[in-house]
C-alpha cells in the first residue's frame, strides 16, 4: 500500500512526529556533532497541520488513533496496513517503515509531505538513522524520571566557580570555547540583589554602608540582611499571587467585590518565615484536611478557591460547579507539577501520557468541596466570600492570625476549602461537558508521572502527599526552575509552565536535577536555594555586552552575561516611591485604589456590577495612595491600566511567568502617569529643601533612581537640563504650577514654583532613563 500516512498519524491530525534526542538538544539551534550514544531520552514533537482538529471535532475520541511513535510497542509492531513492515526495527534503519519515508526521494511518499511546508534537518535525519542503529531504546519522558543528583562537573578554570551552581554553568561555556563575564560593579550587585530578593531599589543608606565594607563575607552578609527583612515576603508573594491567579473581585460579567486578601497577607507571613515549600503546598492544597486543623491552616486553602465565581442570575449552578473544579485541576497541574492538563478535559492528552480517565481522576480530588456554582447575586458582605468560607475575628488576628493586617471595621470572611459529608461522584465527562457524565471514577494520578501509594488517603491531603514525596520527577523541578526564571529571566526548562513532551528541553539537565534534589535533601528551604543562585558567580556576573559576546551566544543560553530585564509592573511602581520617599511600607491589608483614569470601570460594569460595590471606582486617599504595588486592588475585567501596560497578570488563570513586551504605551506611563509625577514632584521637593544634607542634589536624585553615582558627563547633562527648564519655566509660571499640582501629597508652599517645577522635570528625566526601570 503506497499511501500510510495514517500510519505517520502519532494523534489524529499530526503530519509527522519528529524523534529528538535530549542529550544532543542545543537551544540555539547551532548544529554539534551527534554523540556516540544518543538513546537517552526520547522526546516526541508533533508537528502539526493547518487542519488540524483533533481537539475540537465532535467525535475526536472517536476516531481511530493513528500509530503512535511514542509507545514503544505500537512502534515495534507490524503495520497493519502492511503486513510484515514495522515503524522501526531495532538495529536496521533500511528495514524500519519510518526512517524510509524520512530519507525517500519520491514526494509521494517522503515524510512530512511537501505540501505541509514542514521538513527534517539533515542533522535530524542522522540523529534518528543512529538512534534505530544503536537499537531504537525508549526511555520515559526526562521530565517524568525522578532527579539524581550527579558529581560537579571537572573545569579548567576552577577559580572562578563560588558554588556548585557555576561548576555545571561553567562546563558548558568550556565546551563551546565560551567565557563568562567579569564580576559587576558592588553598586549594580547591590541594586539587582535588592529588587531580586525585596522588590525596591536599595536606600543611600544601604549603598553607603555595603559599599564601605570590606569584610570577605560582606556579599553573604548582605544576602542574609535582605532575606531576612519584612520585604522579602512582598517580593515573593507578587510571583506566587500569578501562580495563585489571585484577584480583588469574582470575576465573569458581573465581577463583585470579594474578601480574599487575608489569603494574600498569610503566603506573605509563610515566605517570611520561610516555611518550607514542601508544607507551603500542603496547606494550601489540604490544609483544612490535617489533624486537628487551625485557622491558619484552612486558610491557606484560600489558594484553591481564587479562581472566579460566578454572580450572575440564570446560570446553571451544576456548569459553573464543574467549572470551578476544572479551574482548581488545571491550576495544580500548572502550578504544581507544570503539565498542561486542560487538553484532557475533553479526550485523552493529545502529546503527554495523560487519559482523559486519568484527567477526572485528578479532577476528583477537587470534587468534593461544600459549594454550587451559583450561591448568590451582588449584595452586601455575606457575598464578598463564597462557602465554604471562613471568618476572621478580632480574636483571631490577635492570637494564631496576628499576621492578618486588619484596616477596617468590616466582619472578614475567606472563601476557603472544605469537604462534604458524603462523597460526590465523580464520572468522566465526555467531551468535557458537565452535563455529560460517563464512566465513574475513583481519585487518582497520572501513572507516567509517579503511582499512587496505597497507603495514602484517597483525598486532597494524600494527593499532597503524593506531590511532595522526595520520589516525585516534577514538584521540586518545577519550583526550582520557577525560582531560576524569577532570578536569571529564562528558566533552565524555559516553559517554566509545561515540563511535558511539548515543553523545552533543559538547557542545563543535570544542573536542574542538582537543585531539585539538593532542594528536597535540605529540607524544601526556599531562602536558602535562593542563597544558592544569588551567590554564585554565574548571578554575579557583569550584564555588559559586546558584539563578539553577542554572537557567540546570543540567547544568554549559556549564561555569559548577567540579563538585562524590565522590572515587574509592581515593582516599577515601587522604585517610585521608593525612591521618592512616598511609599507607605507597612505590611499586608486589604488591597487600595490608587489612580486610574476616570470613567473606566462605570463603562465597563455589567448592568447588576453598576449597582454593587465594584460599579464606581472610588480612589483611595491618604497612606493608602501610597502602597506597594502588590497591595493595588485587581479586579478582572478591568485590571489597574499602569500595571497591565507592563505586563502584569489580570489573574484569570494561573500564569507561572509574565511576557515581556516593549511599547510605546510604557514609556507614556513614565512620562504621565500621576504616580511617577507626584513621585518626581516630591524627590524634588525633598532635594531643594534638604539639599545640605545630600551633598550634590543630582548625584542625590541619581543615587536614589539608579542607584550608582553618576559619571560627570551624567551629572553635566543634569545640571545643563535644571539650567534650561529653570529658564523656561520662568517664562511659564502658570503653567508651572499646574505642573507641581499633581497628586495628593501636600505641595510645599515656600517653595519657588519654578524652581520646583525644574527640579521636578530634572527628577522626571532620570525616571526616563531605561536603566531606571531596568534590572542588569
Amino acid at each position: 500500500m503506497k499511501y500510510l500516512d495514517r500510519h505517520w498519524f502519532s494523534f489524529i491530525g499530526a503530519v509527522l512526529v519528529v524523534v529528538i534526542v535530549s542529550a544532543c538538544y542545543r537551544p540555539d539551534g547551532r548544529s554539534e556533532p551527534i554523540p556516540d550514544q544518543v538513546s537517552y531520552n526520547l522526546h516526541i514533537r508533533p508537528i502539526l497541520s493547518d487542519n488540524c482538529f483533533a481537539c475540537h471535532g465532535p467525535d475526536a475520541n472517536k476516531r481511530e488513533a493513528g500509530l503512535r511513535l511514542d509507545l514503544a510497542d505500537e512502534a515495534f509492531a507490524a503495520l497493519r496496513d502492511t503486513p510484515g513492515s514495522h515503524a522501526f526495527v531495532p538495529g536496521m534503519p533500511k528495514e524500519s517503515e519510518a526512517y524510509r519515508r524520512m530519507v525517500s526521494d519520491d514526494p509521494m511518499e517522503r515524510m512530512p509531505p511537501p505540501g505541509s511546508n514542514l521538513i527534517l534537518s539533515e542533522r535530524e535525519i542522522k540523529l534518528i538513522e543512529k538512534w534505530i542503529r544503536q537499537g531504537a531504546n525508549y526511555e520515559p519522558h526526562w521530565a517524568f524520571i525522578p532527579p539524581v543528583k550527579a558529581a560537579l562537573p571537572k573545569v579548567k578554570e576552577s577559580k572562578w566557580p563560588k558554588n556548585e551552581i557555576d561548576y555545571f554553568i561553567l562546563r558548558e561555556q568550556e565546551a563551546r570555547s565560551l567565557l563568562p563575564n567579569l564580576e559587576a560593579s558592588k553598586e549594580m550587585i547591590l541594586r539587582r540583589l535588592s529588587f531580586d530578593l525585596t522588590g525596591l531599589p536599595p536606600s543611600v543608606e544601604l549603598q553607603d554602608r555595603f559599599l564601605a565594607d570590606q569584610r570577605p563575607d560582606a556579599y553573604d552578609q548582605l544576602v542574609d540582611e535582605l532575606l531576612g527583612g519584612k520585604h522579602y515576603g512582598e517580593r515573593m508573594a507578587v510571583h506566587w499571587m500569578d501562580v495563585a491567579r489571585y484577584a480583588d473581585s469574582h470575576g465573569y460579567q458581573d465581577d463583585n467585590f470579594r474578601s480574599q486578601w487575608p489569603w494574600r497577607d498569610w503566603v506573605i507571613h509563610a515566605f517570611n518565615k520561610n516555611m518550607r515549600y514542601d508544607e507551603f503546598l500542603t496547606w494550601q492544597l489540604a490544609g483544612d484536611l490535617l489533624p486537628d486543623a487551625t485557622k491558619e491552616q484552612v486558610l491557606a486553602t484560600g489558594f484553591n478557591r481564587n479562581h472566579k465565581i460566578t454572580e450572575e442570575g440564570g446560570v446553571i449552578d451544576e456548569e459553573y460547579r464543574v467549572e470551578y473544579v476544572v479551574d482548581r485541576t488545571n491550576t495544580f497541574g500548572k502550578a504544581m507539577i507544570g503539565l498542561t492538563l486542560e487538553c484532557a478535559q475533553c479526550h485523552d492528552h493529545k502529546y503527554d501520557p495523560l487519559s482523559q480517565k486519568e484527567y477526572f481522576q485528578l479532577y476528583a480530588f477537587f470534587n468534593n468541596i461544600r459549594e454550587v456554582g451559583h450561591e448568590s447575586n451582588i449584595g452586601g458582605p455575606n457575598t464578598y466570600a463564597k462557602h465554604p468560607k471562613m471568618e476572621i475575628t478580632d480574636e483571631d488576628i490577635e492570637g494564631i492570625l496576628s499576621f492578618v493586617n486588619k484596616k477596617d471595621t468590616l466582619g472578614l470572611i475567606v472563601s476557603v476549602m472544605g469537604e462534604r459529608d458524603s462523597v460526590r461522584a465523580t464520572h468522566i465527562l465526555e467531551r468535557g461537558v458537565y452535563d455529560a457524565p460517563g464512566e465513574p471514577v475513583e481519585p487518582g494520578v497520572p501513572t507516567a508521572i509517579m503511582g499512587f501509594p496505597e497507603h495514602l488517603p484517597k483525598n486532597r491531603l494524600g494527593l499532597a502527599k503524593w506531590l511532595t514525596d522526595n520520589q516525585h520527577p516534577l514538584t521540586a523541578r518545577v519550583f526550582v526552575n520557577r525560582i531560576w526564571a524569577e532570578i536569571f529571566g529564562v528558566g533552565l526548562v524555559e516553559t517554566v509552565g509545561d515540563f511535558g513532551m511539548q515543553g523545552k528541553l533543559p538547557t542545563h539537565p543535570e544542573l536542574l536535577d542538582w537543585l531539585a534534589r539538593d532542594f528536597m535533601e535540605n529540607g524544601w528551604d526556599i531562602k536558602r536555594l535562593l542563597k544558592q543562585l544569588v551567590t554564585s558567580a554565574t548571578y554575579r556576573q557583569s550584564s555588559e555586552l559586546t558584539e563578539k559576546r553577542l554572537l557567540a551566544d546570543p540567547g544568554n543560553s549559556w549564561y555569559t552575561r548577567a540579563p538585562r530585564e524590565r522590572l515587574k509592573a509592581e515593582f516599577v511602581k515601587d522604585l517610585v516611591m521608593a525612591s521618592s520617599g512616598l511609599l507607605h511600607s507597612e505590611i499586608g491589608g486589604p488591597s487600595v485604589k490608587p489612580y486610574q483614569p476616570k470613567g473606566l470601570w462605570e463603562a465597563a460594569a455589567s448592568t447588576g456590577a453598576k449597582f454593587g460595590l465594584l460599579g464606581t471606582y472610588v480612589q483611595d486617599s491618604g497612606e493608602k495612595l501610597y502602597r506597594r504595588g502588590l497591595y493595588t486592588f485587581i479586579k478582572r475585567t478591568l485590571p489597574p491600566p499602569s500595571m497591565i501596560i507592563f505586563d502584569a497578570s489580570n489573574r484569570d488563570v494561573c500564569e507561572p511567568l509574565r511576557t515581556t513586551t516593549n511599547t510605546p504605551l510604557q514609556a507614556l506611563v513614565m512620562m504621565n502617569d500621576p504616580m511617577v509625577l507626584e513621585g518626581a514632584r516630591v524627590l524634588a521637593t525633598t532635594l531643594i529643601t534638604e539639599s545640605g544634607q545630600f551633598g550634590d542634589t543630582f548625584e542625590a536624585a541619581f543615587r536614589r533612581i539608579i542607584n550608582r553615582r553618576p559619571s560627570e558627563q551624567e551629572l553635566h547633562v543634569l545640571r545643563a537640563y535644571f539650567e534650561d527648564q529653570s529658564a523656561y519655566w520662568k517664562d511659564h509660571t502658570v503653567d508651572a504650577e499646574k505642573l507641581i499640582n499633581v497628586g495628593e501629597y501636600p505641595l510645599h508652599s515656600s517653595i519657588d514654583p519654578v524652581k520646583l517645577a525644574a527640579m521636578m522635570q530634572v527628577v522626571s528625566l532620570i525616571y526616563n532613563m531605561e536603566e531606571a526601570i531596568t534590572k542588569s
